[in-house]
């Protein structure tokens, strides 16, 4: 009995010092972020910070905007992010996470406050990447979900971040509300910043803290659909002012057809590609300039047909288009979010915005469309109902 206990007392001085190295790995430091003046960076009279009896604690009140009110001294690139949110009136209270030093690229998670929600109602919530200065929420309506949101009281918002995917909780922490399986910044790091006329408490980081989450994009239902017109060249935009419409050779009462001022020989082409979810983002490409400036480019692309044929052509578009097939206009119209001319669903680029005959004739057939925007995210997306006897632009 004397050696055994020896032995156990032995066994237990080993496994002390073992056990007490493991320990500090294991953990994961917290960062609780106070609602203090000296940790957030703001316009003067743009915030109050107050104590809370019912949280307990310090609450950032958001009082006006639009600019984000920013974290300092944090970057955060991969982790958990949770906070409280207390919703104040009409808004669109969110966080950006991943952006750079100028705040023009990065990753944006918001609400949408505007009275009582239900589940059911797809709109409550939204992810969008921020582009060049710009929120992409008209090209990414995959990206957004009803939830459980309460009027009035507190919310909490749990986003956890791997890489290029995300699953945001929004009060039921037991399952993610919205899964976003790419994050389409070009940002994989950067600082955080919070905005609406709203109060937040409670902020934490939590570095690395992943939920398992592969850092690699998910899987994309439509990457290998090859009826999408992934290809396409496009020229540079000129500002193109409101009233303005591109000259295109419509036929005439007596018979003659006027020249089209469509892009000539001069006209300088670039390639472009679609993304992930074969939306063209123009706004990657060419940044708006500032104040709502209207711009106009040109996408083209090819089909190679083996026969006479209609086609149906899928088209999204924002903001509004022009659509030749060998030089003949085919189809214009617009896409004006909040306006009786936006198309389903609520003026976003989607697939589902409209559909059009493509007459093709036999051999080579030029798809020319005029692109207008001059109102957030700036694309097209395009699928044929069919490719049996076709070539697309490769």
């Amino acid at each position: 009995m004397y050696r055994l206990s020896l032995l156990l007392l032995f066994l237990s001085g080993l496994l002390r010092p073992i056990h007490a190295q493991k320990a500090p790995a294991r953990k994961i430091g917290e960062l609780h972020i106070p609602m203090t003046a000296e940790k957030w960076s703001y316009a003067p009279g743009q915030v109050e910070f107050i104590t809370s009896k019912e949280k307990e604690t310090t609450v950032m009140k958001i009082i006006k905007g639009p600019k984000s009110i920013v974290l300092k001294d944090v970057t955060f690139s991969n982790g958990t992010i949770e906070y409280d949110v207390e919703l104040t009136g009409p808004g669109f209270p969110g966080i950006n996470f991943r952006m750079d030093a100028d705040q023009r690229n990065g990753e944006n998670f918001y609400l949408r406050s505007f009275g009582k929600v239900t589940t059911d109602v797809r709109t409550t919530l939204q992810y969008a990447p921020i582009v060049n200065g710009m929120s992409m929420w008209d090209l990414t309506d995959e990206y957004q979900t009803g939830a459980t949101m309460y009027e009035s009281g507190w919310n909490h918002v749990k986003l956890v971040v791997s890489g290029r995917q995300m699953k945001a909780y929004v009060n039921d922490m037991s399952k993610p509300a919205l899964i976003v399986p790419e994050l389409e910044s070009p940002k994989m790091s950067g600082g955080i910043s919070l905005s609406g006329s709203v109060n937040y408490a409670n902020f934490v980081i939590k570095p690395d803290v992943t939920e398992s989450i592969n850092p690699e994009a998910g899987y994309n239902l439509v990457a290998h659909d090859t009826r999408y017109l992934r290809n396409w060249l496009v020229s540079e935009p000129v500002v193109f002012p409101f009233g303005k419409e591109p000259v295109v050779g419509v036929q005439s009462t007596y018979g003659k057809a006027g020249p089209a001022e469509l892009p000539d020989s001069t006209a300088r082409w670039s390639p472009i590609k679609a993304e992930s979810r074969n939306i063209v983002n123009v706004s990657r490409r060419y940044a708006h300039k500032d104040g709502e400036v209207r711009l106009l480019a040109w996408l083209k692309t090819s089909i190679q047909s083996n026969k006479a044929q209609e086609r149906l052509l899928n088209l999204g578009f924002s903001d509004e288009v022009w659509v030749f097939v060998n030089g003949q206009l085919l189809y214009a119209d617009k896409n004006y979010f909040g306006t009786p001319q936006q198309k389903f669903p609520s003026g976003r680029c989607t697939i589902e915005n409209t559909t059009i005959k493509l007459p093709l004739k036999e051999g080579k057939n030029e798809i020319l469309i005029g692109l207008a925007n001059y109102f957030y995210g700036w694309g097209i997306v395009a699928r044929l109902d069919d490719t049996v006897g076709i070539q697309v632009m490769k």
